[in-house]
């Protein structure tokens, strides 16, 4: 058993939108993500997705709304919601996920990724 030093962590994310793994809690995994400018529209269709703020603001665009989440605010977005996650400054994430989750949900273009590294 180790304790976790959040700022360590995010110190050794170098790039947006690529999250890494930091812990797993049963069959779900802790990820640390940075995230800067837009993602691309995506839903998980037998996930929710868990967005907890640590430093920044996160615009999450649903189809007939936004929602603005400031440093030590988290968002579940129900599965099968479509969204569009925006940084507009770099916004540093925790997300808790299943372990199966894909970052981009039910598509696949240049931002997935398949395969997390650990931090």
């Amino acid at each position: 058993m180790q304790k976790v030093n959040i700022q360590q962590k995010f110190s050794k994310i170098n790039d947006h939108w690529n999250p890494r793994i930091a812990g797993e809690v049963n069959d779900m995994e802790v990820r640390f993500a940075k995230l800067k400018g837009e993602f691309v529209w995506h839903k998980h269709d037998e996930e929710d997705e868990m967005f907890l703020v640590v430093k920044g603001t996160l615009l999450v665009r649903l189809r007939d709304q936004e929602i603005k989440i400031d440093e030590g605010e988290f968002l579940i977005v129900p599965k099968g919601t479509e969204h569009l996650p925006v940084a507009e400054e770099e916004v540093h994430v925790l997300l808790f996920e299943p372990k199966t989750t894909v970052n981009t949900g039910s598509e696949t273009n240049d931002r997935t990724v398949t395969e997390l590294g650990r931090i």
